[in-house]
């Protein structure tokens, strides 16, 4: 555009005041990139709406000869642009008048012909929170029953705001902030904060009464800003909510005695929905293999067969009322029935036997043992407790009634005196046990048992010298100790256990004891060693597993000895350990240390080292030092673990050796380049190919493959292929091979694919497809018999018949013309001489 020059000299308060909003623009950071200046072209620019009006947008920059802007489209006379290119505009903007402004620029000459665009300039105005919610209703109504559900809603009110929904200035938040009446400060109702419904909380479910409180106000307030902001807006309306009464109510636990031999079923109780026409139905939650209630239509419950408290002492079911849909109408109604106890269980008997000790030295009133029974009835009922009496005791010597039971306890105790062994080793006490209807007879039987005063004694103290081999066996047996109790004969007070209790810190031996004759057998635990310990003297004692009674000790005749002498044998050399593990990667340099195996001779002699089983010569061992290096290169992939024997010889000495196994893990260096994953023959396309068509291949190669490796890339061996075939990757291991064009003649394309393994470093192979075009018959490529390489023809095949036939001949003559020569000159040869008698 031109302007004149007194325009000119207006402008400039007003480029004035476009340099400030220019400064306060380059602060503010308006426009795409937080750039303030650019070239002409699309943008979108975001502005808060409300803002101070005159503010700059950008500054569009365009060449010569292009000298002016020309704006466009829906500018609601409030976005401007300068000759210069300075965009902006000179009213606050209003986001809920319009949130988007659809602009077009164009760059125009000094003729005002266009040079460039229009371009579409986009200006999104962001929202401010500027609008208050505001409630549909100033009042709302609504009821509840008693007992319903929490969290159910049973009304809702709703709110709007002008503001953006997509943002926190128009997402509304809903509160009670006033219930009345508040009883115990409890919250009767809950609103969901975003949709506005309202429901009862566990509190008001249980505590709601239309007698006591028939109806409750509620002020309700909703806030912008998600209700998070102390400068959110807000709106409050009131709630006035009737309470009525809900006769859908669990009805009082139920009590029926077991085995009624009543006719059944038998009405029990009732439940009953607010409303006629509910459908009634009874869930057993403890899945019971059989359901013994039922329900009507009228909501009568019935117990339809005699209970068995024995087999279930109560019923826990639910009774729920569901509408003509099949929807549940509240939640479901807890059923409680208890099976009332009858005396139908005499008293049981725990064991058929109940065995009781005592010692013979036990005094007089103490306990020898708690006697119980059970009865199957209900537990502390009178039809369950127990009475205990002695009804019997065999044999009556010295006398009857020694024992006595507590009559509810069943504690049975000495009654007259202590018992004595030679009386009698055994009584049999009956036990008879009562309920108010029932009797059960018991049996109780009562071991007198030898106390333990009598300690083991050695039948000899020092079992003198005796002298063995460091190599002898595991097992073996060196000596037979014995010592005699004269205690009970299989009691615990005279059963004599062995223990070393001197000389064998190693536990190189141990004692067994003969059951039968209490004789202790000393065998060798662990090896024997000269060289740790030639000489020791090794102490026993012997005790019962019994304790002693008191005042009755251990002394010397319960310790017996003797002197185990140890004489040396040569032994081999002793690795640490039977394998060695070692890893090295396959590239390693000949002459690399992989490992290193060390033996130790007993006898101190110095150790020689070899190997055995080297059959790839990979591996050369120093005779000294058991360091053990590379020989030759090595290859993973024709071993991958190296198995070799160690062999330690002592130096000197008798020689002895040992061996152990070295095992060389080999890891993998990527030096085998990929290939073909299989011979891939007969691979064809029908001649002529009616469209584009593909063949799949696999690719693989020799080296170790892990997870982490992205596997191979295939390409075309040849760019010149390139106009033909295209070869894409299916995954790691798989490609296709496709052609591109169906103009392919009838012959044989060899194919070179490249395929690299991505390895480190990475390895390229060269392999070949050879693709057949040719024309097929039911699928299958079809070539004439006689045009196939290596076939003959029908007449070859006849003259080759014949020549087989015409030299099979001549064989046959010439057998047959010697055996008639050899006839004539032997006419006495063995096969032709008579049989003698």
């Amino acid at each position: 555009m031109h302007r004149s020059p007194s325009e000119e000299s207006k402008m400039v308060p007003a480029r004035l005041h476009f340099l400030c909003l220019l400064t306060l623009y380059l602060t503010s950071g308006y426009g795409q990139d937080g750039k303030f200046s650019g070239p002409l072209k699309p943008m979108t620019f975001s502005i808060f709406e409300g803002q101070e009006p005159s503010q700059i947008i950008f500054q569009f920059k365009v060449n010569p000869p292009a000298v002016a802007f020309e704006l466009t489209g829906e500018t609601d006379g409030i976005f401007k642009i300068e000759q210069d290119g300075l965009l902006y505009y000179t009213t606050a903007l209003d986001r809920e008048t319009r949130a988007v402004h659809h602009l077009q620029l164009t760059a125009l000459d000094s003729q005002g012909a266009i040079v460039e665009g229009p371009v579409p300039i986009i200006i999104e105005v962001k929202d401010i929170n500027d609008n208050r919610p505001t409630f549909l209703q100033r009042k709302y109504e609504g009821s509840v029953r008693q007992n319903s559900r929490p969290g159910k809603p049973f009304m809702s009110v709703n709110a709007t705001d002008l503001d953006d929904p997509t943002t926190l200035n128009g997402q509304l938040s809903y509160q009670i902030v006033i219930q009345l009446p508040k009883i115990s400060n409890a919250m009767y109702f809950q609103i969901n904060n975003k949709t506005g419904e309202i429901s009862l909380t566990p509190e008001g479910s249980q505590e709601l009464d239309p007698v006591k409180n028939p109806s409750y106000s509620l002020v309700v307030s909703v806030k912008d800003m998600g209700g998070q902001s102390e400068n959110s807006f807000s709106d409050t309306t009131s709630v006035d909510i009737t309470v009525r009464e809900n006769i859908w109510k669990a009805p009082e636990p139920v009590e029926i005695r077991e085995n009624l031999t009543d006719s059944h079923p038998i009405k029990i109780t009732q439940v009953q929905w607010n409303d006629p026409g509910a459908q009634y139905s009874l869930t057993n939650k403890e899945k019971l293999p059989q359901f013994p209630f039922s329900i009507d239509q009228e909501g009568n419950i019935y117990v339809t067969q005699p209970l068995d408290r024995e087999e279930k002492d109560s019923y826990v079911f639910f009774a729920t009322a569901k509408d003509e849909n099949g929807k549940p109408l509240s939640y479901p109604l807890e059923i409680h029935v208890t099976v009332i106890d009858i005396n139908d269980n005499p008293p049981t008997c725990l064991a058929p036997l109940v065995v009781f000790e005592v010692q013979e030295n036990e005094r007089l009133g103490n306990s020898i043992g708690v006697f119980a029974a059970h009865d199957m009835d209900e537990p502390d009922n009178i039809n369950s407790i127990l009475k205990y009496k002695l009804v019997d005791q065999t044999p009556k010597v010295p006398s009857d009634g020694l024992f006595l039971i507590d009559e509810y306890e069943g504690k049975v105790q000495l009654s007259k005196q202590s018992l004595k062994k030679q009386d009698s080793p055994q009584y049999n006490l009956t036990v008879e046990v009562s309920d108010i209807d029932f009797k059960t007879l018991c049996s109780i039987q009562v071991n007198v048992i030898d106390i333990n005063d009598q300690i083991p004694i050695f039948e000899v103290s020092d079992y003198g010298n005796k002298t063995f081999s460091e190599d002898i066996a595991i097992g073996s047996i060196i000596l037979v100790i014995q010592a005699t109790d004269a205690d009970e004969p299989f009691t615990g007070s005279s059963k004599i256990l062995y223990n070393i209790v001197q000389g064998d810190p190693e536990g190189r031996l141990e004692v067994v004891t003969d059951p039968k004759t209490s004789a202790g057998y000393v065998k060798i635990k662990k090896p024997l060693d000269f060289e740790t310990q030639p000489v020791t003297r090794i102490v026993f004692q012997a005790t019962n597993p019994e304790p002693l009674v008191e005042g009755v000790e251990y002394n010397a005749s319960s310790f017996a000895s003797f002197q185990l002498i140890v004489t040396d044998v040569n032994e081999v050399p002793v690795f640490p350990q039977q394998i060695f593990l070692a890893n090295v990667s396959e590239d390693a340099a000949v002459g690399t240390k992989v490992g290193n195996v060390t033996a130790r001779d007993p006898e101190g002699l110095a150790v020689s080292y070899s190997l055995k089983g080297d059959t790839r010569g990979w591996l050369k061992i120093d005779s000294v030092t058991g360091e053990i290096f590379s020989a030759a290169p090595l290859d993973r992939e024709t071993e991958s673990v190296y198995r070799v024997q160690v062999v330690a010889t002592e130096v000197g000495g008798s020689s002895l050796t040992s061996t152990a196994h070295f095992h060389l893990a080999l890891t993998d260096v990527n030096d085998n380049p990929p290939r073909l994953a299989k011979e891939y023959t007969g691979l064809f396309f029908c001649h002529p190919l009616t469209s584009p068509g593909s063949l799949v291949f696999e690719a693989t190669d020799d080296d170790q493959q892990s997870l982490w490796r992205p596997k191979f890339t295939f390409a075309l061996g040849r760019e010149s292929l390139q106009s033909d075939w295209d070869v894409s990757k299916i995954n790691g291991t798989h490609a296709r091979l496709s052609t591109k064009h169906t103009r392919f003649e009838e012959q044989v394309y060899d194919i070179p694919i490249l395929i690299n393994d991505a390895g480190q470093p990475p390895m390229e192979g060269m392999v070949s497809l050879s693709v057949t075009f040719c024309q097929c018959v039911e699928g299958s490529c079809f070539r004439p018999a006689g045009r196939q390489d290596g076939i003959p023809t029908v007449g070859m095949a006849v003259g080759i018949l014949l020549t087989t036939f015409l030299v099979i001949g001549i064989i046959l003559a010439v057998v047959f013309i010697r055996m008639r020569k050899d006839k004539v000159e032997n006419p006495q040869s063995p096969e032709n001489q008579p049989l003698r008698s």
